[in-house]
């Protein structure tokens, strides 16, 4: 007999049905909304105006800052942000969504199956995405790096004294920043909105008061400028597109946060603020420059009359804490999903807001990128320095992205094959120009990224593949179920009052360790569970579709509960929930009982290399342990070991 938990109203959810944040005015009037998009969704690609053109004119390539070149660097930008931004993914990509929620592991979870023989037709495209999510670490270590470094690099326009001084504010900006995380973002949560609405107001003004110095720079708008500048420099021209890929960094971040807000108001504030706000100030620095080329080294800052540039650098220090911000809690939020769909080591997942599912903090995951930015900060020593090891990671992220797309629009919306490969190509075309462009800067330090992307991916093939492994090890130890249920019934051992639950992996089948204390001890407990905790391939599953409850013989129940791979579970509460089927748990008083692996590296098992073996043996070591992860109450837990060769 099969019960399922079909609650009569959603208000039984432990969570709101999309997480949406309460705190930063979701969910209230739509100007809030549009308020709190800007403070969380666009401090990444709203701080780029800090580095961007500076790099076109000043960086490692750089191009003469003639009326030619400006007009056809800004042609470049002003196209980037319309193709890759407002129209890749603002209008399509944003269409991707798994049930409201965005990212590249969410877009993967749509194309390939998490499980079975889907991913294993397609495992090549599997390890493409994930490769493409771990990239995304290398741009959480660089974003805040290189933004706080070049807000503080301001107050070298004001006067050259303050120079010894930029790196040690700097670190301690981002330690500040990194040590905040633990609180979570609720506390500011309401400021983010208005400091973002106060400085593309400021993008804004400073760009129109610059562009009325040299109204020209607006002729940059028609895409002849951009043609003409590849024309005229030839294959070297195509350099300069590592730097104009600096003014779309944001775009994956756009994806990622829109199970927060929606499509709409992301869309709606791109469009009636920020966009204008970008080239506006875009336009602004490059009239700056056709009106005084020696502006180039850095003409943001000189935007601004003398009497405002501290009070610049105070908003600008501001806007990149903001844009790190959301980078650092984007990081959270993908270390959480990878934990879920089994692609990670468990981790401590805090929650740090009651009503806020997106708010959460790992504190493993901030104490290393706030090293790694440190180290970042000390070894560049400037954000120049840093623009060239920025943008690999972003680009190939965003071109693995369109590849997913491609099979997407195919696939599950039913477009027409010649339709979804010519949108895939114009993609693919910008996409792949960005993407060689930056690999020319992997010499210059553009190799971060992609060896730290690279870590990260090797530790998660490694964990996802041995785990594999280590299931098929198991399941060739297990035993039907209804065979032990029958020795049960012929030979019943002595039964024991209260509740027994066996967390176990596979449904049909009788946990080794249930057969290793029944054989030892000789003895059961009155009521027996045997609870599979499974993750979906969905953000969320709400409470009422949560639970399943199945009566089987002897005392024996199967309960399977099933989270979203943006929740946490626990296994209390969810046994609590069993009671209105008939199943009355005392969860105070029952025994859990855990298996904790010794794994015993070795080749006769074929699956990994005897490296890759060790590496997955160490992480389970210490990953967290399953009573924290699932919030077991430690003193109700038993474990029984088990030696396995992998």
């Amino acid at each position: 007999m099969v019960l399922r938990n079909y609650a009569r109203n959603r208000e039984k959810a432990d969570v709101p049905d999309r997480g949406l944040p309460t705190s930063l005015g979701v969910g209230g009037p739509f100007y809030l909304t549009c308020l709190a998009v800007l403070g969380v969704v666009y401090g990444d690609i709203g701080t780029s105006p800090l580095y961007a053109l500076r790099e076109c004119f000043y960086g490692r390539a750089p191009f003469p800052p003639t009326t030619e070149n400006v007009l056809g660097i800004l042609s470049l930008i002003f196209w980037s942000l319309i193709v890759i931004i407002s129209c890749k993914y603002l209008l399509f990509v944003m269409r991707a969504d798994n049930r409201g929620e965005g990212g590249i592991l969410a877009l993967l979870a749509l194309v390939v199956p998490m499980e079975g023989d889907g991913r294993k037709r397609r495992r090549t495209l599997f390890w493409l995405g994930l490769f493409g999510a771990s990239l995304l670490y290398g741009d959480g270590v660089i974003t805040p790096a290189i933004s706080v470094l070049s807000a503080v690099e301001g107050l070298r326009v004001a006067t050259p004294a303050f120079e010894p001084f930029v790196i040690p504010i700097t670190i301690l900006i981002l330690i500040l920043l990194f040590l905040f995380q633990k609180r979570g973002t609720a506390g500011v949560g309401a400021l983010f909105g208005p400091v973002m609405l106060a400085w593309f107001a400021v993008l804004a003004i400073l760009g129109t008061a610059g562009i009325v110095r040299a109204p020209q720079v607006l002729a940059a708008v028609n895409p002849v400028h951009g043609v003409r500048f590849f024309l005229d420099n030839g294959w070297h021209g195509t350099l300069v597109l590592g730097a104009v890929f600096l003014v779309v960094t944001g775009g994956e971040a756009l994806y990622a946060d829109m199970g927060h807000f929606g499509r709409r108001p992301i869309r709606f504030t791109w469009f009636g603020l920020v966009l204008p706000a970008l080239l506006l100030n875009y336009f602004g620095q490059g009239a700056l420059i056709l009106d005084n080329p020696r502006e180039s080294f850095n003409p943001f800052f000189h935007l601004a009359p003398s009497a405002l540039l501290y009070p610049l650098v105070i908003l600008s220090t501001l806007a990149t804490v903001i844009a790190s911000q959301a980078v650092i809690s984007a990081a959270f939020s993908l270390t959480r999903q990878a934990v879920q769909l089994g692609l990670s080591p468990r981790l401590l997942i805090v929650q740090t807001s009651s009503e806020e599912i997106g708010q959460v903090y790992v504190p493993t995951i901030n104490w290393l990128l706030m090293i790694t930015t440190i180290c970042l900060v000390l070894g560049f020593g400037s954000s120049g320095n840093l623009a060239a090891a920025y943008g690999v990671a972003v680009s190939a992220t965003m071109f693995i992205t369109t590849i997913l797309l491609s099979f997407l629009t195919r696939e599950r919306w039913g477009w027409k094959p010649v339709t979804a490969l010519l949108v895939a190509l114009l993609f693919l075309l910008a996409d792949t120009s960005f993407l060689g462009a930056n690999l020319f800067k992997i010499t210059e330090g553009g190799w971060f990224p992609i060896v730290f992307g690279a870590v990260v991916f090797s530790l998660m093939t490694s964990w996802r593949t041995g785990r594999d492994i280590l299931n098929k090890t198991l399941d060739d130890m297990t035993a039907p179920l209804d065979h032990l249920l029958e020795n049960i019934a012929g030979n019943p051992p002595v039964r024991l009052d209260g509740t027994a639950v066996f967390m176990v992996r596979r449904l049909h089948a009788a946990p080794p360790m249930l057969v290793h204390h029944l054989k030892h001890h000789k003895v059961l407990h009155e009521q027996v569970v045997l609870l599979t905790v499974l993750t979906e391939p969905a953000p969320r599953i709400p409470a009422a579709e949560r639970i399943e409850v199945m009566k089987l013989k002897e005392g024996f129940f199967r309960v399977t509960v099933r989270y979203g791979f943006m929740q946490s579970p626990n296994v209390p509460v969810a046994l609590r929930e069993c009671e209105q089927y008939g199943l009355r748990i005392d969860t105070d008083s029952v025994t859990y009982y855990l298996a904790r692996e010794t794994l015993i590296p070795t080749e006769k098992i074929y699956g990994m290399n005897i490296w890759r073996e060790k590496l997955f043996s160490f992480l389970a070591r210490n990953t967290l342990r399953a009573t924290a992860f699932y919030h077991i109450p430690p003193g109700q837990v038993v474990e029984i070991g088990i030696q396995v060769e992998i």
